[in-house]
């Protein structure tokens, strides 16, 4: 077969590939509308639902200073998953039983130095602001002896802050798949429609003048 005998064959090969090429990326053009179409059809309410939050949150930007300077403030409407655990007593709790109250979320673990050093801060914290619109929930993630934490609560005098746990510590991979947990103590700030203010990787002195100000200013803003 000469060159000039095999160019109509080439020619229709070029051709039959550039059609499959063009169908593959109108397939995948589409598959790429339908993600967006489903992911916007499941955020854009919970977006609207939170953007009050990130107002609140940057009108509470200029207070993360001093002892809080580490706090950050929401830039984006995020509903907080509604993580669930245990109270004192054992019955089952969730996020969403604080709707209509604003809430500081804190994870602790009594392996975890900072935490330890951290919860008399909250404790007090829970003193000067808890109430009937703002709670400090504090959730412990021990996974082997339950008592453990209970003990180290009553030996170091924390009485202000109600027990609750998660032995699973499935409340931290929550927080972790959502991107609001990398580490202990985590801290988050919700309003009172589960949306995030604003979150803290590490400790804080809250009940310093610097965390009560914030905290303040953040539970109040919605009311």
């Amino acid at each position: 077969m000469t060159e000039l005998s095999t160019k109509p064959v080439q020619e229709a090969r070029r051709r039959q590939m550039t059609v499959r090429a063009l169908f593959a990326l109108a397939g995948a053009l589409a598959v790429l509308a339908g993600i967006y179409g489903i992911g916007r059809l499941r955020s854009n309410p919970a977006d609207a639902a939170c953007l009050p939050a990130v107002n609140i949150a940057s009108r509470i930007a200029p207070l993360a200073q001093g002892e809080v300077a580490a706090f950050s403030v929401a830039q984006k409407p995020l509903r907080v998953p509604n993580v669930a655990f245990k109270d004192a007593q054992g019955h089952d709790r969730n996020l969403a039983d604080w709707r209509g109250r604003t809430v500081l979320l804190n994870l602790w673990a009594t392996w975890c130095v900072p935490c330890r050093r951290e919860m008399p801060a909250l404790d007090a914290l829970q003193a000067k602001l808890g109430n009937a619109d703002f709670e400090v929930v504090a959730v412990n993630i021990d996974t082997r002896d339950p008592q453990k934490p209970r003990n180290f609560l009553k030996d170091g005098n924390i009485s202000h802050l109600a027990f609750y746990s998660d032995d699973s510590a499935h409340v931290f991979e929550d927080l972790k798949a959502a991107g609001k947990a990398f580490g202990m103590p985590t801290t988050l700030i919700v309003d009172r429609s589960g949306c995030e203010i604003g979150n803290m990787a590490g400790p804080a002195e809250w009940a310093s003048a610097d965390g009560v100000k914030l905290v303040s200013a953040a539970a109040g803003a919605g009311s």
